[in-house]
């Protein structure tokens, strides 16, 4: 019995990444997305891009469970994430970023990062910040540039640094605790392996100047060497081509392309319509 189960499992693994299906989402009589479907793998980094109108926020903003799907399905390593709150996706691995940065200004860098780390340890809101991980979260901190400024107000830090540290703090949220964890379903004895992670990036490079956006991306790329999967929206064509692995092009709430960044710089419908 206990031959055919592990049998049976290997046959039927969890499919692992990001998998969009059929995604629609509609306002009233507006369709803005329109059965859209693609997948995003561990390791690979992904740039939803399209012209104004084109659905593109929709898109993301229902994959980041920001507005509810008309129908459709997104899938995070198995799980179907629609309805899912916030928190609750923190729990699965999955943290998103906004075009605006966000972050809690009358606390210091870290203590923003400490915020993050109590809140997916499922520490109290009023446990002394302090004592949170202090290690911990310099160490991400020196992740993206910013152990210097662990001590400054928030509301003191330049435009580009507050980008960096809202990636900061979404790393923070969804940092397996204490190492690596096994799933349910792993085998007695079975090597553990760490959770899988997913980052949701909205127009990450806005309001950069060109060197904060290389650099930004740069990091980027270098979580996805990490194995962690990103997917992101962007207006700036330098933080998409030479950085993406692939790159999705919605027109009119469908893809209408998908390929390497070379092979959409040469579709001619994305030439016409887009870039």
């Amino acid at each position: 019995m206990a031959m055919t189960a592990k049998a049976s499992a290997s046959q039927n693994p969890v499919p692992a990444g990001l998998h969009v299906r059929q995604l629609v989402k509609h306002f009233g009589g507006v369709k803005a997305v329109n059965g859209v479907s693609f997948s995003v793998a561990p390791g690979e980094c992904v740039a939803l891009i399209g012209p104004n109108g084109a659905g593109k926020s929709s898109c993301f903003a229902c994959i980041a469970g920001q507005h509810p799907v008309t129908s459709g399905t997104v899938e995070w390593a198995g799980q179907a994430l629609n309805g899912w709150p916030a928190a609750q996706r923190m729990r699965a691995g999955v943290a998103r970023t906004f075009q605006v940065a966000q972050s809690f200004e009358a606390l210091t860098v870290l203590q923003n990062l400490q915020l993050l780390r109590a809140n997916a340890l499922g520490l109290s809101a009023w446990t002394a910040l302090k004592s949170v991980e202090i290690d911990d979260c310099m160490a991400g901190l020196a992740q993206v540039g910013l152990q210097a400024q662990a001590q400054a107000e928030v509301t003191d830090l330049p435009y580009g640094a507050k980008k960096r540290l809202e990636l900061a703090m979404a790393l923070a949220g969804i940092a397996t605790p204490r190492g690596p964890v096994q799933t349910a379903s792993s085998q007695p004895g079975a090597s553990a392996v760490p959770a899988p992670r997913l980052l949701l990036l909205d127009e990450p490079a806005a309001g950069l100047s060109s060197t904060e956006r290389h650099d930004l991306m740069r990091l980027v790329k270098s979580l996805c060497a990490q194995g962690i999967a990103v997917l992101y929206t962007e207006h700036n064509m330098d933080a998409v081509f030479g950085v993406a692995d692939r790159v999705l092009v919605l027109i009119d709430g469908c893809i209408a392309a998908e390929g390497s960044p070379g092979e959409i710089a040469q579709n001619q419908t994305v030439q016409r319509r887009y870039l």
